[in-house]
């Protein structure tokens, strides 16, 4: 599992992902910053003060300050809508470099890939919401966060690259039957939550990791080619 995850690490940072890489920060950064944005507004408009210009430059350094300590709680819910848009993008271009000889697996449908992207956003959301109410209790709020995420991550990124060979219902319920082995390798991606700047790479090391450990527990299922012949890990029957 942890060869799985260096392997991975180092795919990230490899010309072989760098441009979907550069694409998905971006998009994170973005989306952190339309986050900012909308925090300042909410700010100004409920506490409803009048609008002087050290008024204003006292909001947007307490917006910024928020933003910057609550990064923490916000990278992984917009990762989640990130991951969602390049997965298929990352898992491919992993296929091919580590395992040409398999049958590449199947894009989702955009439509698919957006239902799950914003389920996976509520989910992330709701759950660094109630961990970020345990932030008084010393110890307790990085323990959940650290955990809650671990599950939730493992869970997502592997059912959604499983999905790119199996139906959903057979993707959790391969991810059900390794539940123990997910959960530990959602372990090895949570730490990256704790880390400014890098842990924006989470939805491109998170899919490649998963392409990798789901490929080295799971037999790839039984695909049919153009021409009809059955194939199997690249080998007809």
């Amino acid at each position: 599992m942890l060869s799985d995850a260096l392997t991975a690490l180092q795919q990230t940072f490899s010309p072989l992902l760098r441009n979907v890489l550069l694409k998905s920060i971006g998009l994170a950064v973005l989306l952190l910053i339309v986050l900012a944005l909308l925090l300042h507004s909410a700010i100004a408009y409920f506490l409803n003060i009048p609008s002087y210009p050290w008024i204003e430059l006292t909001l947007a350094v307490i917006s910024g300050l928020g933003l910057v300590f609550g990064g923490l709680y916000l990278v992984p819910t917009t990762s989640a809508l990130v991951a969602g848009l390049y997965l298929d993008d990352v898992a491919e271009k992993v296929e091919q470099d580590s395992y040409p000889q398999d049958p590449p697996g199947m894009a989702q449908p955009v439509w698919q890939q957006l239902v799950f992207s914003l389920r996976f956003f509520a989910l992330m959301l709701l759950v660094n919401l109630c961990a970020l109410l345990l932030l008084l209790v010393p110890g307790v709020n990085l323990v959940a966060f650290y955990m809650a995420n671990a599950y939730l991550l493992s869970r997502e990124y592997f059912e959604m690259v499983a999905m790119r060979y199996r139906t959903p219902q057979e993707a959790r319920a391969l991810r059900q039957a390794h539940a123990t082995q997910v959960f530990l390798a959602g372990l090895l991606i949570s730490p990256l939550l704790f880390i400014p700047i890098l842990n924006l790479i989470m939805p491109v090391f998170g899919t490649a990791f998963m392409v990798h450990f789901q490929r080295r527990i799971a037999p790839l299922p039984a695909r049919r080619t153009e021409d009809g012949a059955l194939m199997i890990e690249g080998k007809a029957l």
